[in-house]
């Protein structure tokens, strides 16, 4: 759940998810990695063969890794880095193999969900900083998976949907609005005019046209072009995300199971975090 800074009864920006931990406890452990200069350094993923180089200078910030690190590896899902910076990095997405035909995921040596948080919160200082710093990243390595990343600070909040092994978009939540999603691509249209609210991977459009990956007529959304639409979406996904949507917006009439549920709706009432622990 993402919700932009004017929607919120304290102006703040709001990010947050849950955890498909299936424990009946799930203690979270933070961990503080401090700041570190002149000092090279490579992280290794427990996942695959995946080995990234980092910069020699990173900011102090947080982890909570769901699992014991000490043996298994780094695995933040999410955390704060000095410059207030906040990022979630482990929800899943799926693209169809229609697109995954012609950008398969380097599942070998890809960048994986578990390292992406140490690979990119240390080095960034405002949210849209870290989709363009996480986006060379996959062009660089390309993709182990498709995963959704949150990034927020004070003023933005910005939702990234890596969907195959080298494309992604991006899109900013407005101010005035909150969006609610979950394991499935949830960004629709997609406005390629609009540098300020979106970002997406270099030559996204060049592939989908010379693949003829749209199903749309006069729209370019992402969700169709890149996302499913099976049973499984039908009675895991879409119905968590339409009750999302009721309790946030709950004069708004949505079916559980259709596949075109808004991704962004404006707020109809100032949010509170009350009200979205109840989602």
């Amino acid at each position: 759940m993402l919700v932009g800074k004017k929607a919120t009864i304290d102006g703040s920006t709001m990010a947050a998810r849950n955890d498909d931990t299936f424990k009946p406890l799930t203690p979270q452990h933070v961990v503080v990695y401090p700041a570190y200069h002149d000092h090279p350094n490579q992280v290794h993923s427990y996942l695959n063969a995946f080995v990234g180089d980092r910069p020699a200078d990173g900011a102090r910030y947080q982890g909570v890794p769901n699992v014991n690190f000490q043996q298994e590896g780094v695995y933040d899902e999410n955390g704060f880095n000095e410059f207030n910076v906040g990022m979630s990095a482990t929800e899943s997405v799926y693209a169809n193999e229609r697109v995954l035909a012609y950008d398969p995921l380097n599942e070998t040596s890809g960048i994986n969900e578990d390292v992406i948080v140490a690979m990119v919160l240390p080095f960034i200082h405002s949210a849209k900083e870290g989709v363009q710093y996480l986006g060379e990243l996959v062009a660089k390595y390309g993709s182990a998976e498709g995963n959704g990343v949150i990034f927020v600070d004070q003023n933005d909040v910005w939702y990234m949907e890596i969907v195959t092994g080298h494309h992604w978009v991006a899109q900013r939540i407005p101010d005035d609005s909150y969006a609610v999603t979950g394991n499935r691509v949830a960004i629709q249209t997609v406005d390629f005019d609009d540098p300020d609210n979106f970002m997406w991977s270099d030559g996204i459009r060049e592939f989908v046209a010379h693949h003829h990956l749209n199903p749309d007529l006069d729209t370019w959304n992402f969700r169709h072009i890149f996302g499913t639409a099976t049973t499984f979406d039908q009675h895991y996904n879409t119905p968590r995300q339409w009750y999302g949507h009721r309790v946030l917006s709950p004069t708004v009439d949505l079916d559980p199971l259709d596949f075109d549920l808004p991704f962004i709706l404006p707020a109809t009432h100032q949010l509170t975090l009350k009200m979205s622990k109840q989602s």
